[in-house]
């Protein structure tokens, strides 16, 4: 189901179809570098992935993280969306995207649309996001898209320090 659309791009749900696509995402070095390892290692683990993640948000929340596909040629490059954290009060703004597709723009413009969505469908007032300090790629998205940093937080069950941006929207 096509949820928004840019330009140059589709944002549209995961499915399972899409396990081989999540497969080779999560474990790229720079995915498991600068958003974690989920341990994902096989087909099953990523059509769990994206059945108990992604779906589930969508049955819930009616947002999740999104397919992020080339319009010209339906290619899958990334993921992109909204998701609602526990640990955190807001909606959080997320995406990935295959290293062979970084320094196109396809990070902002895909997250310029989730802002959006989130502004005129979810109607939040506010959106955040989270990443760490020494991922400078993310950073420029985020100030791209309007957020600004606010300060320094650590998730449950990680030790790590991260970044918060958030916007009113």
């Amino acid at each position: 189901m096509n949820i928004t659309e840019t330009k140059r791009l589709n944002i549209c749900e995961l499915s399972i179809k899409d396990s081989a696509f999540i497969l080779e995402l999560l474990n790229e070095p720079a995915f498991i570098e600068n958003i974690g390892d989920r341990n994902v290692r096989n087909l099953e683990d990523a059509e769990n992935y994206i059945l108990n993640g992604p779906i589930a948000s969508y049955h819930k929340h009616r947002f999740g993280l999104w397919a992020v596909k080339l319009k010209n040629t339906n290619e899958l490059i990334g993921i992109c969306g909204l998701i609602k954290r526990d640990s955190l009060e807001d909606i959080d703004i997320g995406f990935a995207f295959l290293e062979r597709f970084w320094g196109n723009g396809y990070a902002v413009e895909s997250a310029a649309a989730c802002f959006d969505f989130a502004r005129d469908v979810v109607e939040t007032k506010r959106l955040v996001a989270i990443t760490i300090p020494s991922n400078k790629g993310s950073i420029r998205v985020l100030e791209n898209i309007g957020l600004k940093f606010e300060k320094m937080i650590t998730q449950p069950n990680d030790e790590n320090e991260l970044m918060l941006f958030g916007a009113e929207i």
